[in-house]
């Protein structure tokens, strides 16, 4: 027992810290390479923060436990959408200009028809190809449609060495990190008789998650939570088709029915919310924030219930 959840520690902190240096890398080498910066943001950044996830579900599937992977894909966009945007908003309220409404429908889009290949239970090699095409689709999409608010990074870029250094170290701490948090995860589901796909939805959800949150949290304390809210669109449209086309292709079994009563649901209704969010109301006010935290909390003390 405590040395699966050493184990599981042990992951979790190599998930966040390589996080954090693989998104500086690749955006120091984006930046050196001359790239623009939607291409960054969308792609380079958008790529990175998502290892996390990336890492731990291949890791899982390679592992026999595909479960477990699609548990940290459900369980990764409740808590972007709740426990990411309910801290930011707690700090500062989140401001809505509606320029991100486009990106809201597609995630909400992504949302329904991940949850239509839960209720039906299809799976196949096809499916992951395409749920990947659509990504490609989306960024191309995107590059040619920039949103207003599409913001300039003025920031001075790394040496070239800095920037290597950087992404290597990162990548080398969320293969390794990944690694130890699936086997202590496994380990623990076992131990404790909870099924992988609630470890899933918990402890790796949120273990990689925490480069988001800690990019979020840092954006509201300098006075921009509104990049926070880009960052959890984006980050579960990455989550649903380039995570969910990599677990589909490497291991083409179905998504558990399991998710089907409460998690899949939760990931649409909070796509819905955060949609309605832009159409209906001006800012993620700090009561709002609160309630989300709530919410999460009180689905996360149900699963171990």
């Amino acid at each position: 027992m405590i040395e699966a959840i050493l184990l599981s520690i042990a992951g979790l902190i190599g998930l966040a810290v390589g996080g954090e240096f693989l998104v500086k890398g690749s955006v120091g080498i984006a930046q050196k390479l001359g790239v623009s910066n939607l291409v960054t943001g969308l792609v380079i950044v958008g790529f990175a923060t998502s290892m996390p996830e990336m890492v731990a579900s291949v890791q899982a599937v390679l592992s026999g436990s595909a479960e477990l992977a699609w548990g940290n894909i459900a369980g990764s966009n409740i808590a972007n959408s709740m426990l990411i945007l309910g801290a930011t908003a707690l700090i500062a309220p989140i401001v809505l200009k509606g320029t991100g409404r486009r990106d809201a429908v597609v995630a909400l889009a992504v949302s329904g028809l991940v949850l239509a290949i839960g209720f039906t239970q299809f799976a196949s090699l096809w499916i992951g190809i395409a749920l990947l095409v659509l990504l490609t689709a989306y960024i191309i999409w995107r590059y040619r449609h920039p949103r207003m608010d599409d913001e300039e990074d003025e920031s001075e870029p790394p040496s070239w060495g800095r920037a290597i250094v950087f992404f290597a170290i990162g990548l080398a701490l969320l293969v390794g990190g990944g690694k130890l948090l699936v086997d202590g995860a496994i380990d623990l589901a076992r131990l404790v008789g909870i099924s992988e796909t609630v470890i899933g939805l918990t402890i790796v959800a949120i273990g990689t998650s925490l480069p988001e949150l800690a990019a979020s949290v840092a954006a509201a304390l300098r006075g921009k939570p509104g990049l926070a809210l880009g960052n959890v669109v984006g980050s579960n449209i990455y989550n649903l088709l380039l995570i969910g086309g990599v677990t589909m292709i490497l291991a083409p079994v179905a998504p558990p029915a399991s998710l089907n009563d409460l998690e899949w649901p939760l990931v649409v209704g909070s796509a819905l919310m955060i949609l309605l969010l832009f159409w209906f109301a001006s800012r993620i006010s700090r009561w709002m924030g609160a309630l989300l935290l709530a919410v999460y909390i009180a689905f996360n003390v149900f699963l171990f219930a």
